[in-house]
């Protein structure tokens, strides 16, 4: 599977021309390639609830020491099987969504691409390749989210998630670049093999901060969780994809993956369970005001993952496994429940349960489906979702009986319970003034929440055998040892989890029988609290857009002589720093330097200098800059070097004349007028600059010389490049593609220097206000650019 599970990629760059060969039925051809990956997956079931884990890999930047490279067990594949298997239906979903859209075909690639960077995501494991995949997990939800580009919601969605994301992405490559550096392990089978290294590490704060912050910003997290429900401005398929069943639990993956390497200690489980129950709680409570469909799913999405990570944190071996069964229940319910929302936004025109009613009869089979999705949301038997509730219940309960954990457990669901029953709404009450007349829709658009909501159904009734290939081989991945699960579909009695069941069903009842009062109670206090993350996002965005505009206007000011300025003033820091602190190398000059032909080229260059600073005229000034070209070459000629010698010759005869051609076409007074204090600054920088040069050249080349690589050319020039000119051969052959960039940036200087001299003369007119303004800055000494 090492090399199979890049499938989606290849698909992703087919499905352009599927879609645009066979239309909305390209979704059935490209489906089969994540039915494939899952059937493959689904072999690997049996040799993995015995405890076996599987890898392979390659090397993919030796250098680096990253591979490509996978890790198959409870916890990646559990999560593999999610992936591959929702994404069956929803890219067939997708095909029966999006049918004669023009632009099918590149949404269809966004979605393969994303499935393959979360597949490959799920599957890492070398930590930089982890960091990769999640990163492509954030680039390609960008893509999936502003799909519809020509609406500033979908904009400005997608670039939050890719800011809040991205940024966390970036906190948790600094994380595992520490787990690297700390534990000596590139792959994170290497990290779970030594499970103390971490935690004993005086690094570990920072790593655990770190991998926090990426994973509660993919994750959706308190203060990071706007961008969740934002992000439902995708088309319904990615709703149903990347923002309930996968991409939103990759920061929970993260937590899982990492869990045998940093839990165990009071920082874990203070700040998951404290932030994923903040979440929790906030998730509810802002999804009971909402009356939009994938809105009212997408803040319980933001409550579970807080729930999850509430779970994580916890860290006994019944909240670890309660986690593990939600999170399989959730990606079954939400996934099938964003795909009837879409169904009924599909086949009505609206979302909002305000205006929908009477669709039991309408939509007999989307009706099903989301019956058997909110009944599992709900946590009612016989489904899936009742059986996590228990083993939570049962994890928060060994925690310390009635505990903070147990009572936002118990208040966080009864909401969830309330939410869940809301859901029904649409297919039972008088129905408002709905857009379209509403029918059942394509088979493609109810098939997934059918099956979906049949497996969560189905893996409750057969509970056994869902627990010993998924829920306990996940559970025993994240706990880091193996663990022996006895989970029951039927309380057996009267016990504490099943009380708190009850008082969850019962509060639940009594929150819908006040549906309208509650979410209006809501929704007011809400109002008179006015500010939210969401807003704070785009105030942050704007004092950082703000911040960057004074500080360009700053630094770019359109005035050339600054940049110049600026420029010289940080070269001289940088040369006199460093000997102002170390002090002065020991220097002593050439002996050579009194011999009659060294002190006349000496002296000439001194000659030239001098005209250059004293020379009222620009033609001048440049003439006589080109005597310092001329006497370089003439040193290179003494010390027997005639080859780099013509070379500096030829250049600087090439820099005067063109230097020369382009003033004389430039509107400019013949002599340069400058203010005696602007003088002085820049003598005394060009001062500072030449003083710097001079004494960090005289320190280099009175270290000894390391002729190993001289020796190199010498002896490989002719054997190697077949060349007795060894210059030559090692601009042509040893540093070809050097020299050819050298060559391309020449032939971009002449075309320039061609095209301003193509120009001509500038032709002059009565000066107008902005050009005396030009004229005046001039005179002070700064030239605009």
């Amino acid at each position: 599977m090492l090399w199979v599970a890049l499938a989606p990629f290849g698909a992703a760059a087919l499905a352009p021309t599927l879609v645009h060969k066979l239309g909305a039925k390209a979704g059935w051809i490209l489906a089969i390639v994540p039915a494939a990956l899952f059937l493959g997956y689904a072999s690997m079931i049996p040799e993995v609830s015995h405890g076996a884990t599987l890898r392979a890999g390659v090397d993919w930047a030796p250098a680096l020491g990253i591979r490509y490279a996978q890790l198959i067990d409870g916890l990646s594949l559990t999560f593999a099987l999610l992936v591959t298997g929702i994404g069956t239906f929803i890219v067939v979903y997708a095909g029966g969504y999006l049918k004669g859209h023009h632009h099918q075909g590149r949404f269809l690639s966004f979605l393969l691409l994303f499935m393959g960077a979360m597949l490959g995501l799920v599957v890492a494991d070398d930590l930089i390749s982890l960091f990769v995949f999640y990163e492509l997990t954030s680039i390609t939800s960008f893509l999936l989210i502003g799909f519809d580009h020509t609406r500033e919601p979908a904009r400005r969605a997608a670039v939050q998630a890719l800011v809040i994301t991205g940024g966390g992405g970036l906190a948790l490559l600094a994380g595992l670049i520490l787990m690297r550096m700390v534990s000596g392990e590139t792959s994170v089978a290497g990290l779970l093999a030594s499970p103390d290294v971490l935690r004993e590490a005086p690094a570990y704060t920072a790593i655990f901060i770190l991998v926090c912050l990426g994973a509660f910003t993919k994750s959706a997290q308190v203060p990071f969780h706007s961008w969740l429900p934002n992000a439902m401005e995708a088309p319904t398929p990615v709703s149903a994809y990347l923002h309930s069943a996968t991409m939103v639990k990759a920061g929970v993956f993260v937590l899982m993956r990492f869990a045998p390497t940093l839990d165990d200690t009071a920082l874990w489980h203070t700040v998951l369970p404290l932030f994923g129950g903040a979440t929790f709680l906030t998730g509810v409570i802002l999804g009971i005001r909402q009356t939009d469909l994938k809105q009212i799913l997408a803040y319980t999405t933001v409550a579970s993952l807080g729930l999850l990570v509430m779970l994580t944190g916890l860290g006994t071996q019944y909240a670890v496994a309660g986690a593990v069964a939600y999170l399989f229940a959730h990606a079954l319910f939400k996934g099938g429940l964003f795909m009837v929302a879409g169904c009924i936004d599909h086949e009505t025109g609206t979302r909002d349960i305000r205006l929908l009613g009477g669709l039991a009869g309408k939509m007999p089979v989307t009706f099903v489906a989301a019956l058997l999705g909110c009944l599992s949301m709900a946590g009612l038997p016989p489904m899936i979702g009742f059986v996590a509730k228990e083993v939570m219940y049962d994890g928060v309960w060994q925690i310390g009986g009635v505990s903070v954990a147990t009572i936002v457990a118990v208040a966080g669901n009864a909401l969830m319970f309330c939410i869940a029953l809301s859901l029904l709404l649409p297919f039972f009450k008088k129905p408002g003034e709905m857009p379209k007349k509403p029918h059942e829709g394509y088979p493609s658009l109810w098939l997934g929440p059918i099956v979906l909501g049949g497996v969560a159904l189905g893996s409750a009734l057969m509970l056994e055998t869902t627990v010993h290939a998924l829920i306990g081989p996940m559970t025993g991945a994240v706990l880091g040892e193996a663990v022996e699960l006895h989970l029951h579909l039927w309380p057996t009695g009267l016990y504490p989890p099943v009380v708190l069941t009850l008082v969850t069903v019962g509060a639940g009842l009594v929150l819908f029988a006040l549906y309208t009062v509650v979410r209006g109670g809501v929704g007011a206090a809400l109002d008179a609290i006015g500010w939210g993350p969401d807003r704070g996002f785009d105030q942050l965005l704007g004092a950082l857009i703000g911040l960057c505009v004074r500080v360009t206007h700053l630094v770019q000011p359109g005035l050339m002589q600054r940049y110049v300025t600026t420029t010289f003033v940080l070269l001289a820091i940088a040369l006199l720093a460093p000997i102002a602190i170390d002090g002065l190398p020991a220097l002593s000059l050439p002996s050579d330097l009194s011999e009659p032909q060294y002190f006349v080229v000496i002296a000439s260059a001194i000659a030239g200098l001098w005209i250059v600073i004293i020379a009222k005229s620009r033609l001048v000034a440049i003439v006589s800059l080109g005597v310092q070209g001329v006497m370089v070459a003439l040193i290179f000629m003494l010390y027997g070097a005639p080859d780099l010698s013509f070379t500096q010759f030829m250049v600087e005869t090439l820099s005067v004349i063109i230097l020369a051609l382009v003033m004389t076409q430039l509107d400019l007074e013949i002599e340069d007028h400058r203010l005696k204090g602007h003088m002085i600054k820049d003598a005394t920088i060009a001062l500072a600059c030449g003083l710097g040069f001079a004494i960090v050249l005289y320190g280099v080349v009175q270290q000894p010389l390391d002729l190993r690589l001289s020796d190199f050319y010498m002896t490989y020039a002719y054997d190697i490049a077949h060349g007795r000119n060894v210059v030559n051969v090692i601009l042509v052959d040893f540093r070809a593609l050097d020299t050819l960039g050298e060559i391309a940036v020449v032939m971009a200087a002449g075309l320039a220097i061609l095209a301003l001299l193509r120009l001509g003369p500038l032709a002059r007119s009565e000066p107008s206000d902005s050009t005396m303004t030009a004229t005046r800055k001039a005179s002070s000494g700064e030239v605009t650019s």
